[in-house]
């Protein structure tokens, strides 16, 4: 698999997902050369690549004074209001987005078809061992709660989309961490998506 590239419809949204820590981040930085303290989305071509950690910067100790229920309502619209303006000016898009809750991507569905777009998963596949210690290694750590509420949706999307199920996505791929490692680029110049070396 050296040298693999996924291919996708030019102007289409791509949602990077998996659980928190997997190292989604980490190969969005490798693939378009982020530097991981962005607070905007960043330009590479005709891409944008949209990480949800850029809203969270765009808003840190902005919001002190706000319940975390509401910080986090604040950062996620953000999120979603930046993919909107990049897909209403039509460019690809490729988006982290942690959750992936099957609202959240209905959601996301939803706002491709609304701007003419093509809407596809990208899941990042890691043991939950590997993805608490990505959590560690970048110093975040989320509640054990809430990660196991993460485990349970991935586990009940990979599985539907292993079966053949990728739905509300056009399609979805699936990348464990030693695939990821050896993915050279996303391309969006063709009407089919897959991996070809």
């Amino acid at each position: 698999m050296e040298g693999a590239r996924l291919r996708y419809p030019p102007g289409s949204l791509v949602i990077l997902t998996g659980l928190p820590g997997a190292g989604k981040s980490t190969l969005l930085r490798r693939l378009y050369g982020l530097h991981g303290d962005e607070s905007v989305p960043v330009t590479a071509g005709t891409v944008v690549v949209i990480d949800s950690s850029q809203s969270r910067r765009r808003w840190d100790g902005r919001l002190t004074w706000a319940p975390y229920p509401l910080r986090r309502a604040v950062v996620f619209v953000t999120h979603v209001s930046r993919i909107r303006r990049a897909l209403a000016q039509g460019a690809s898009v490729v988006a982290h987005n942690r959750g992936c809750a099957p609202y959240v991507l209905r959601g996301f569905a939803w706002l491709a078809r609304r701007h003419g777009a093509d809407f596809h998963l990208l899941l990042l596949d890691a043991p939950p061992e590997e993805a608490l210690a990505g959590q560690r290694a970048r110093g975040r750590v989320v509640s054990p709660r809430t990660f196991a509420r993460h485990q349970r949706r991935v586990r009940s999307l990979l599985t539907r989309v292993k079966g053949g199920d990728p739905a509300p996505a056009a399609g979805a791929h699936v990348v464990d961490r030693a695939q990821a490692d050896l993915l050279e680029a996303i391309v969006f110049d063709t009407p089919a998506h897959h991996i070809s070396g």
